[in-house]
C-alpha cells in the first residue's frame, strides 16, 4: 500500500476533508427539527414531550460509546498512514464488535436503564407512557447506532468524508420521508417516529457496511490475530482514557445547565436558546478538528513529526478562520437567530443580553477544539483526559465564585474558564504530538 502520508498537505486538501463534515453536520439538527414538526402536527404537547425526552435519554446512552469515533479515527489514520492496509481494517473490524456488542448489552438492560432515566428526569404520566412506548422501539437500533460511531470514525481517517456525507443524507432523508409516511400518512404516532428512526439507523448501519467491506475483507485472513493482547490493550489505553475524557466534558455541560435552573425559568430558557449558538459553533468547526484527527494521524504513522506541525498549522488556521467569521455572524445576526428559536418577549430579552458570550465563544474555544483533533490523531488520549481533568478543576472552581459575584454572565464566563484552560492545559502537551511521529530509531 502506497504511503499515504507522502500526500502534499494542501489548504485545498484540508477543505476536502473538513467541508463535507460540515455539511454532513448541518443534516443533524434538521432531523430534530422534522421530529419535533411531524410530531407537532398531532396537535398536543405530550407526544412533542415525550419524543423529546426519549432521544435524549438515547442520545445520553449512545454518548458513552461516543470514544469509538474518535479512537477509531485515530488508531485508523496511523495504520493507513504507515500504509499497513490489514491493520486499518483490524482497528475497524475491533470497534465494530465492541460498539455492535454494546448495542446488544443495552437491549438486554433496557428496562434499569429505562427506569434510572425517567428518575433522573421524571416527566408527567403521559410523557413519560409515550416516552416508554418510543424508546421500547428506538432501543432496537442500538447495535447500529454505536457500530455507526466506528465506521465514520474509520472514514474519516482515510479522507472518505464525502461518504460520511452520503451516509448521512441518506439516513437522515429517509428518516424525514418516514417520519412523514408513518406519522401523517398512516397516523402511527411517537411509535412512527420512533419506527422511522429505527429503520434509518439499520439502513445506516448496512450502508456503512457496504462501504468498508474491502477493507474489512482484508482482515479476514488474520481473523485469529484480530484480538491479539498487545492490540487490545492499546485499544483499551485510547478508548478508556477518551471516555473519561468524554464523560467530564458532558458532566459539565449539565452541571451549567442544572446551575442555570437556579437563575430562574426564563434565565433558563435563554441559557437553553444560547445553547444552540454553541451547536452551531461545534458543528461547523468540527469539520477542521476531523481533518487534524486524519492527517495528524497520518503524519504520526508515516514517522514525520513535520508533516505533523504543518498538518496542525492548516487546520487551526481554518479553524481560526471560521470561529472568526461564526462570532461575527452571532454578534450580528444573533437577535435575529434568538427569534427565530423563541417567541417569548422575556426570554428574547435576557438572551440579548447575554449573547455577547456567545459571540466570543467560537474565538475562546477553537484552540481547545483544534487540539482534540490532533490529539486524536496523535492518539495522546492519555494526555486528553489529564487535561480534561484540570480544566475541570479550574471549571469547578469557577462556578464556585463567578455565579455568586456575576449572576447568570458569571455561568457563562465559567463555562469560557473550561474552554481556555482547556486550550492552555493541551498547548503544553502538544510537542508530545510531534514527538509520537519520530521515527522510531530516535524515539
Amino acid at each position: 500500500m502506497a504511503d499515504t502520508g507522502a500526500a502534499a498537505l494542501t489548504h485545498r486538501r484540508v477543505l476536502a476533508i473538513a467541508l463535507p463534515i460540515v455539511i454532513s453536520n448541518a443534516t443533524v439538527p434538521l432531523l430534530g427539527l422534522v421530529d419535533t414538526g411531524v410530531i407537532g402536527q398531532l396537535g398536543q404537547a405530550a407526544p412533542i414531550g415525550a419524543v423529546g425526552l426519549g432521544a435524549v435519554i438515547l442520545t445520553s446512552i449512545y454518548w458513552v460509546f461516543g470514544f469509538l469515533r474518535m479512537g477509531t479515527s485515530g488508531l485508523v489514520a496511523q495504520s493507513h498512514g504507515a500504509g499497513d492496509a490489514v491493520e486499518t481494517g483490524a482497528h475497524l473490524a475491533r470497534a465494530l464488535a465492541i460498539g455492535i456488542g454494546a448495542g446488544l448489552l443495552f437491549i438486554l438492560l433496557q428496562m434499569p436503564l429505562f427506569w434510572a432515566a425517567f428518575r433522573l428526569a421524571p416527566a408527567s404520566a403521559e410523557v413519560e407512557s409515550l416516552a416508554r412506548d418510543y424508546l421500547a422501539i428506538r432501543i432496537w437500533g442500538a447495535p447500529a447506532t454505536i457500530g455507526l460511531y466506528a465506521i465514520t470514525g474509520w472514514l474519516i481517517a482515510v479522507e472518505r468524508t464525502r461518504a460520511v456525507l452520503m451516509l448521512q443524507l441518506v439516513q437522515n432523508g429517509l428518516n424525514v420521508v418516514l417520519d412523514l409516511w408513518f406519522v401523517l400518512g398512516l397516523g402511527y404516532g411517537v411509535g412512527g417516529v420512533a419506527a422511522a428512526t429505527l429503520i434509518a439507523e439499520w439502513a445506516g448501519l448496512g450502508l456503512g457496511l457496504w462501504l468498508a467491506r474491502p477493507i474489512l475483507m482484508t482482515v479476514l485472513p488474520h481473523a485469529r490475530h484480530l484480538f491479539a493482547a498487545v492490540q487490545v490493550r492499546r485499544l483499551a489505553q485510547v478508548n478508556v482514557n477518551i471516555m473519561i475524557r468524554s464523560v467530564l466534558l458532558q458532566a459539565s455541560f449539565t452541571s451549567f445547565m442544572f446551575m442555570a435552573a437556579g437563575q430562574g425559568e426564563v434565565t433558563l430558557a435563554a441559557n437553553q436558546v444560547l445553547l444552540q449558538f454553541l451547536a452551531i459553533t461545534a458543528y461547523a468547526l468540527d469539520g477542521f478538528a476531523f481533518a487534524a484527527e486524519s492527517l495528524v494521524g497520518q503524519a504520526v504513522g508515516a514517522r514525520r513529526p513535520d508533516r505533523v506541525r504543518r498538518a496542525s498549522g492548516l487546520t487551526a488556521q481554518w479553524g481560526v478562520g471560521g470561529a472568526a467569521v461564526l462570532g461575527a455572524v452571532f454578534w450580528i445576526a444573533g437577535p435575529w437567530i434568538i427569534d427565530l428559536l423563541t417567541t417569548s418577549p422575556e426570554v428574547r430579552a435576557a438572551a440579548r443580553v447575554y449573547l455577547p458570550w456567545l459571540a466570543a465563544a467560537p474565538l475562546i474555544g477553537v484552540a481547545s477544539w483544534m487540539f482534540d483533533g490532533i490529539f486524536i490523531g496523535a492518539t495522546l488520549t492519555r494526555e486528553m483526559r489529564l487535561a480534561m481533568m484540570q480544566s475541570v478543576a479550574a471549571y469547578v472552581l469557577a462556578l464556585m465564585i463567578l455565579p455568586g459575584v456575576m449572576g447568570n454572565h458569571g455561568l457563562w464566563a465559567a463555562l469560557m474558564v473550561l474552554n481556555l484552560m482547556r486550550a492552555l492545559t493541551m498547548a503544553r502537551y502538544y510537542p508530545r504530538a510531534e514527538a509520537a511521529a519520530a521515527p522510531a530509531a530516535a524515539a
